[in-house]
């Protein structure tokens, strides 16, 4: 007999809890159920099915990176030797601070980063730190100029109209 997992379906009000709690995780129980009419048992019965269905991983805390004085942001494509190498270039990677998010990727990288730095002569110094990992084979680097878009919320709305 095949199984099939069961999709877990939300409705309005987990939707509406999600969008307060992209905005701000910290928000409470308390002000979320005021906001929505509802009592505050609900949402917290609600936010906890959500985090055993795996709907809700964890909370985040948004750092701002720009008043720390890391303003300076660079994406760096990697090229590596082998293929065979990219776990080892990631665990790399991992030594790095600077590298805050790493992907691989199928098409012209290997390896696609996000960098950040204090200003262009740090920016050269981690890409030069990118480029003596074992097995890169050499990287090219895009200088974010201005970062346009960083929605949490179009995706989850979006996916919400197709229910």
């Amino acid at each position: 007999m095949k199984q099939t997992m069961k999709k877990f379906i939300l409705d309005e009000i987990d939707h509406q809890i999600l969008d307060i709690l992209i905005e701000n995780a910290r928000t409470p129980f308390t002000d979320i159920a005021k906001k929505l009419l509802v009592s505050a048992g609900t949402i917290h019965v609600r936010v906890k099915k959500m985090e055993d269905e795996g709907i809700i991983q964890g909370s985040t805390l948004t750092l701002n990176y720009e008043k720390m004085g890391y303003s300076f942001i660079a994406h760096v494509g990697i090229f590596l030797e082998k293929t065979s190498m990219t776990q080892t270039v990631i665990e790399n990677l991992r030594a790095i601070p600077n590298v805050t998010v790493a992907y691989v990727v199928a098409g012209m990288y290997n390896i696609f980063c996000k960098v950040r730095a204090k200003g262009t002569q740090d920016a050269k110094e981690i890409i030069y730190k990118i480029d003596d990992i074992p097995g890169v084979n050499r990287t090219e680097t895009m200088i974010a100029l201005e970062e346009s878009i960083n929605d949490k919320k179009r995706m989850m709305h979006a996916i919400f109209k197709e229910f």
